[in-house]
């Protein structure tokens, strides 16, 4: 680590307010953490006496951060963001709303573009989350679709940022409830009915309070459970502009893949496939499964040879990815990972497999090492 002085950042400090950095002695021993507070002028300058030392790669902004961290610690990196995305969207309708999404979501576009796969990873291992969070998380995981496939498809800077801002706020109005209904085993109550239907337009007069001007993430937000044949909500619309019709896709493709407490996640191969046999031709979902592939990483799989793994980068074909191997066909745990290209036909893929049926974990620190 490079260290710089303490005293040589004092104007990004405010007495009384969270430290945005880790405080170190200068030997390097943590002395106070990352939004710990300093509470008076002379704790601070006794601080500066003793030779406080800050992380200099610490002082970069979260983009930078995201733009020049070591692979190893994108996973932690992703976790943050999660995080300050959650923050930003429960500030909506609030002054200041917007600049904390940007300065929220900009990372996550840094982290997304520099290795999709990981951020693919971040929608498949959604084992660990509390269903409490899901209404923030499924936001944030629809926000990753469509950003990808928005990339695929070659649409503009312009238009792909758009059709993510859109995909992150398109529920803004409903997070608590979907927390709720996560949990809930029984269908929506009537009063839960009603909110659900009313969300979309509840979550437009939310944005709009939040200075949020731009019509066309505003329709996309208002238009996103609109369908083609009028069958849809809240309107009944037929002409449904793009980006909500990719943002209702990402969401349907994402719900697929979230558990609840109720059921278990839908298998990607075959969440991939409802989603193409319900709408095929239609070149959003094409793109949608190419980018995607029939095994995205984050997946459990049992290969040809009996071996079972994880999906840890996706291949040149949707159904050949590379897997990192955790157990032997006897079902015995594997030292270390093996990594296996399944275009192969003695690794190929044979079937996904439940979480549950991993005699193993592989950590998200050894996926950001197997996709290097």
């Amino acid at each position: 680590m490079a260290y710089a002085p303490l005293a040589a950042v004092r104007d990004r400090i405010t007495v009384g307010a969270p430290l945005p950095f880790n405080v170190r002695d200068a030997d390097g021993t943590l002395l106070l953490a990352r939004d710990q507070r300093i509470d008076s002028l002379g704790a601070l300058e006794a601080l500066f006496e003793r030779g406080s030392l800050v992380d200099m790669t610490e002082l970069l902004s979260p983009v930078e951060r995201a733009r020049t961290a070591p692979r190893d610690l994108l996973p932690e990196l992703w976790n943050d963001c999660f995080d300050q995305v959650d923050v930003a969207l429960r500030r909506c309708g609030h002054e200041r709303f917007k600049d904390a999404l940007e300065d929220a979501s900009a990372p996550v576009a840094v982290l997304i573009e520099r290795d999709p796969d990981l951020a693919i990873f971040q929608l498949m291992r959604q084992d660990e989350s509390p269903l409490v969070q899901y209404g923030v998380n499924h936001s944030m995981h629809t926000a990753i679709v469509c950003r990808l496939v928005a990339m695929r498809l070659g649409w503009d800077a312009a238009s792909t940022h758009r059709v993510f801002e859109a995909a992150l706020t398109m529920n803004v109005s409903m997070l608590e409830l979907q927390g709720v209904l996560a949990f809930q085993g029984t269908p929506p109550t009537r009063e839960q009915r009603d909110a659900i239907l009313s969300h979309p337009q509840r979550s437009v007069r939310m944005l709009e309070a939040s200075g949020v001007t731009d019509r066309d993430w505003l329709d996309a937000v208002a238009q996103h459970h609109e369908l083609p044949d009028g069958s849809g909500y809240p309107a009944g619309l037929t002409e449904i502009g793009d980006l909500a019709q990719l943002v209702r896709r990402a969401d349907v493709y994402t719900a697929k893949l979230s558990p609840r407490s109720s059921r278990e996640a839908i298998s990607a191969d075959r969440a991939g496939r409802e989603m193409f046999m319900s709408d095929p031709g239609h070149p959003m979902t094409a793109a949608l499964v190419k980018e995607f592939g029939l095994y995205p990483p984050g997946c459990f799989v049992m290969l040809a040879s009996g071996e079972v793994g994880m999906v840890v980068r996706r291949g040149h074909a949707v159904n050949n990815p590379i897997v990192a191997v955790m157990a032997t066909a006897k079902g015995e745990p594997c030292p270390e990972p093996l990594r296996r290209d399944t275009s192969f036909p003695a690794y190929a893929v044979k079937s996904a497999l439940p979480a549950r049926h991993m005699p193993v974990r592989l950590q998200h620190h050894m996926l950001a090492q197997m996709v290097s």
